[in-house]
């Protein structure tokens, strides 16, 4: 089959060549992807910056979204048929969906919203099911809270603004300038335009922070929160916590807690709960987004699609920080 990879780390790099086909097991679907998204997972993925937690071996076949048509299933699968549309957003020791085919274990897929295409349908794995867990699992985000969504222009921005207001929430975000309407539209309260105004000096009493941006962001975010609010981060420190949920060594977990010391001790100083969310594969969080997505609370956003042949183009693009909602790659 064809697919993307890289053969070693850095900042970029990867082809297109022939693979052997995947393998499918015996709890496995055989997808043929119709259309895959990029997200800046990859672009770190690729860099080698998460190959202490995510020891990856080559040739690396990058991609975390995927919607395309079940080919065959493995003799465990019972959810699943050929001919299905699904869409994924694999596990992650099993990524690979810049390519033609990948088998995926039953439990991480989930039967695409009808009312969508392809294209639409692989721009929303990895961000819904990211703002699932942060919002839903993680902080319980209820009716008449007030959330912080950082980057709302952005993949899972622009999902997480939508999500919390079909939760009911009051909805704040930054973006710059030329994006503050157009969040206003996908549903934001309030609009910080980071340009030319200072978040931290204009709201607080927040129940929840989304951040997705650097540790400066994350640090001033703890002035929003009221006490007892929760900041959660996507883009990290990581904390030891999350080193006992992976599984980690114990040569990992102490880099863990120094990462994340300083900004653990903050949030106990100003009363509220730091936690890091490092998002995974679920099939069954997966078709409530779909009920979401066939009902219009949730739409897909996406900002620009290529034809496989340009996926290293699509990449370029998305780490250039100015895309609006998702970068898509259409396969088959």
């Amino acid at each position: 089959m064809k697919a993307f990879f890289i053969e070693r780390y850095g900042k970029s790099g990867g082809r297109i060549g022939e693979l052997p086909d995947p393998v499918v097991g015996t709890n496995d679907v055989l997808v043929q992807i119709k259309a895959t998204s990029v997200n800046l997972l990859d672009s770190k993925i690729r860099t080698g910056e998460f190959k202490q937690i995510l020891p990856y071996k080559f040739p690396l076949i990058l991609g975390n979204d995927l919607a395309g048509v079940v080919v065959r299933v493995g003799p465990g699968v019972r959810q699943f048929k050929a001919g299905d549309e699904v869409y994924a957003r694999p596990p992650q020791n099993r990524i690979g969906t810049f390519a033609e085919f990948i088998s995926v274990n039953q439990k991480s897929l989930a039967l695409k919203p009808r009312n969508v295409s392809m294209e639409q349908a692989a721009s929303l794995p990895l961000v819904a099911l990211t703002a699932w867990q942060v919002l839903v699992e993680c902080a319980h985000l209820k009716k008449g809270q007030k959330v912080l969504i950082h980057a709302g222009s952005g993949g899972v921005g622009s999902i997480a603004i939508q999500l919390a207001k079909h939760l009911g929430a009051f909805v704040a975000t930054t973006t710059s300038t030329s994006n503050v309407e157009w969040v206003k539209a996908l549903g934001a309260d309030i609009v910080i335009d980071y340009k030319k105004q200072n978040f931290e000096t204009v709201l607080d009493g927040y129940d929840v922070v989304l951040n997705s941006l650097n540790a400066d962001t994350l640090k001033k975010s703890l002035q929003c929160l009221k006490p007892g609010g929760q900041l959660i981060s996507i883009s990290g420190p990581p904390t030891p916590e999350f080193g006992e949920a992976q599984g980690l060594s114990w040569a990992v977990k102490p880099i863990l807690r120094l990462l994340s010391l300083g900004i653990r001790r903050a949030s106990r100083k100003t009363g509220v709960k730091y936690s890091f969310v490092f998002m995974r594969s679920d099939g069954a969080q997966l078709s409530e987004i779909t009920a979401l997505v066939e009902s219009g609370a949730i739409k897909p956003i996406i900002d620009k699609v290529y034809p496989f042949a340009s996926t290293a183009d699509a990449l370029t693009y998305l780490e250039q920080g100015r895309s609006k909602g998702k970068v898509v790659i259409t396969v088959a």
